[in-house]
Protein backbone atom coordinates (compact mmCIF):
# COMPACT_ATOMS: atom_id res chain seq x y z
CA UNK A 1 0.00 0.00 0.00
CA UNK A 2 2.79 2.49 0.83
CA UNK A 3 4.43 1.91 -2.55
CA UNK A 4 1.42 2.29 -4.40
CA UNK A 5 1.00 4.98 -2.55
CA UNK A 6 4.63 6.27 -3.14
CA UNK A 7 4.25 5.21 -7.05
CA UNK A 8 0.51 7.62 -7.19
CA UNK A 9 2.50 10.53 -5.82
CA UNK A 10 5.10 10.59 -8.22
CA UNK A 11 2.71 10.57 -11.39
CA UNK A 12 0.42 12.68 -10.09
CA UNK A 13 3.45 15.09 -9.61
CA UNK A 14 4.97 14.50 -12.95
CA UNK A 15 1.22 14.52 -14.89
CA UNK A 16 0.55 17.76 -12.76
CA UNK A 17 -2.64 15.79 -11.79
CA UNK A 18 -3.78 17.02 -8.40
CA UNK A 19 -6.47 13.73 -7.69
CA UNK A 20 -3.54 11.16 -8.31
CA UNK A 21 -1.28 12.95 -5.42
CA UNK A 22 -3.93 13.11 -3.31
CA UNK A 23 -5.01 9.05 -3.16
CA UNK A 24 -1.07 8.48 -3.25
CA UNK A 25 -0.70 10.73 -0.04
CA UNK A 26 -4.23 9.01 1.90
CA UNK A 27 -2.63 5.59 0.40
CA UNK A 28 0.75 6.61 2.04
CA UNK A 29 -0.60 7.79 5.89
CA UNK A 30 -3.09 4.38 5.59
CA UNK A 31 -0.03 2.21 4.72
CA UNK A 32 2.35 4.05 7.63
CA UNK A 33 -0.58 3.64 10.20
CA UNK A 34 -1.26 -0.10 9.19
CA UNK A 35 2.12 -0.51 9.23
CA UNK A 36 2.70 0.48 12.99
CA UNK A 37 0.17 -1.11 14.42
CA UNK A 38 1.28 -4.31 12.92
CA UNK A 39 4.98 -3.58 14.08
CA UNK A 40 3.38 -2.93 17.98
CA UNK A 41 1.47 -6.39 18.48
CA UNK A 42 -1.64 -5.01 17.43
CA UNK A 43 -4.16 -7.43 15.34
CA UNK A 44 -4.96 -5.34 11.74
CA UNK A 45 -8.16 -6.42 10.19
CA UNK A 46 -7.75 -10.25 12.23
CA UNK A 47 -4.18 -9.73 11.11
CA UNK A 48 -1.45 -10.37 13.85
CA UNK A 49 0.91 -9.01 11.25
CA UNK A 50 0.25 -6.67 8.46
CA UNK A 51 2.51 -7.21 5.33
Amino acid sequence: MILLGIILLVIGLIAGLSILWTIGLVLVVIGVVLWILGSMGHAVAGRKHYW
